[in-house]
């Protein structure tokens, strides 16, 4: 039986939602979650598709958009009558308005570039009804490609003149690079540009020299970091660089952001010293088993991560039991350890950390678009993670040489030549610079 209304005479018209009578049997249930992103979605957008009544005003489609609406507040609501209906065709069209749906399938690649374009456009994804954990696996990465082809030493020549100068600021994709302190409150301003950032991830000297402490008496050596380098004590370093550096960049962030900080255990108190009226409160302290470890008494095997909240307000958290279920335990390799692109991953930094691991760690307190701020960025790993994850990263680097190695690795990471203030390219920023020199 056919319905008695023509297809062409359907109206819309608004009518109280009161006068709207569910139907007791509907065999679609939706859950809590769903009816929330329903709620999100009527507000946003408004009413883009009408309930569906008969001619008494019993519901025939749109039982989750009317609950979402009640628990907005809504008194009237848009509904298009489908006139005359059998009572057997009202309960049969029930099931096939949902169960029709269910054939329908998604073309992974054209989801994945279509959020990836809302993404780059700054736009809440999550109003296309996909959740953070959905969405970070539609996007999904691997590290396949992340290595070297073969285990090459490149260090970095002490005696050659970086291209980076302090001062730059480099775009690379969609991540940004600045050449200067990070204690530098003005820098730090200039280099966000009004961004408000989520998640700070970063990982400061340890205030101790790297010979002897960091690096072995293996193939890759390396000099010392420009500041940090146990050239004061502890506690000096910790209120003369950790201090400034928290300081400077805890307005910029949002409400309730997160800070990971690494360190050691010699470090580790400082480090809390550091932080004591600058960030609102220590959440966790993250240990990152690796393997193998360095030294005599005893061989290092661990380092901690303190998992600070910058401010007040409710933090991003993605941790979710049978989902991303995470403890404060994170086990992944460290760049000693045996794997491709080790040496090359040795020679570009004394104290890299495993790309995989700082990927899942902004995966685990971000959303796709956010902004991720490491003010110590040495080999440029959060910004190739942030790239990776679909986040925005904006990292500062004091030591030009050590900039020079971020544009190189984060640029092969994004397949995307480095922008001097976002415009011009790298290799003509070389000729330029080697033709000042000469």
């Amino acid at each position: 039986m056919s319905f008695s209304q023509p297809h062409n005479s359907l109206a819309v018209d608004y009518r109280p939602i009161d006068a709207i009578a569910p139907y007791a049997h509907n065999a679609r249930k939706h859950s809590r979650t769903q009816i929330r992103k329903l709620q999100q979605s009527l507000k946003h957008f408004g009413w883009t598709n009408p309930l569906l009544v008969d001619e008494s005003g019993n519901l025939v489609c749109g039982h989750g958009r009317l609950e979402a609406a009640k628990l907005n507040g809504e008194t009237h609501v848009p509904v298009i009558s489908l006139g005359a209906m059998s009572e057997e065709d009202r309960r049969a069209y029930i099931i096939a308005d949902n169960r029709l749906a269910e054939d329908a399938s998604w073309s992974k690649e054209l989801l994945r570039s279509e959020l990836s374009g809302l993404i780059e456009l700054g736009y809440d994804v999550e109003l296309t009804g996909f959740d953070t954990f959905e969405i970070d696996g539609i996007l999904s990465f691997d590290e396949a490609g992340e290595g070297a082809e073969e285990d090459r030493v490149d260090l970095p020549d002490e005696d050659k003149v970086p291209v980076c100068r302090v001062g730059d600021f480099w775009k690379i994709g969609d991540q940004w690079l600045g050449v200067g302190d990070c204690r530098d409150q003005d820098f730090v301003e200039r280099l966000l540009a009004g961004n408000r950032v989520r998640l700070v991830q970063t990982d400061p000297p340890y205030g101790c020299r790297i010979a002897g402490n960091v690096s072995g008496n293996g193939k890759v050596r390396h000099s010392n970091f420009v500041a940090g380098a146990g050239e004061v004590s502890l506690p000096e370093f910790a209120m003369t660089l950790l201090r400034p550096a928290f300081k400077a960049i805890a307005p910029h962030c949002s409400p309730g952001a997160i800070a990971f900080v690494w360190t050691d255990w010699r470090a580790c108190p400082h480090m809390l010293n550091a932080a004591q009226g600058v960030f609102h409160e220590l959440k966790n302290q993250i240990v990152w088993a690796k393997d193998p470890g360095m030294g005599a008494f005893y061989r290092s095997a661990y380092e901690l991560c303190l998992a600070f909240k910058v401010s007040p307000g409710a933090h991003t958290s993605n941790i979710a039991l049978g989902r991303r279920n995470r403890s404060n335990l994170w086990r992944y390799p460290s760049a000693n350890a045996f794997h491709k692109g080790r040496l090359q991953d040795l020679a570009d930094h004394p104290t890299i950390k495993n790309r995989r691991m700082i990927a899942d760690a902004i995966l685990d307190v971000t959303k796709p678009g956010d902004v991720v701020f490491d003010g110590f960025a040495g080999s440029g790993t959060t910004l190739a993670a942030s790239a990776m994850t679909g986040r925005r990263g904006f990292g500062i680097e004091l030591d030009p040489k050590y900039a020079d190695v971020i544009l190189r690795r984060v640029g092969e990471a994004t397949a995307s030549e480095p922008l001097l203030n976002g415009e011009v390219p790298l290799s003509q920023v070389m000729t330029q610079r080697a033709g000042d020199r000469s």
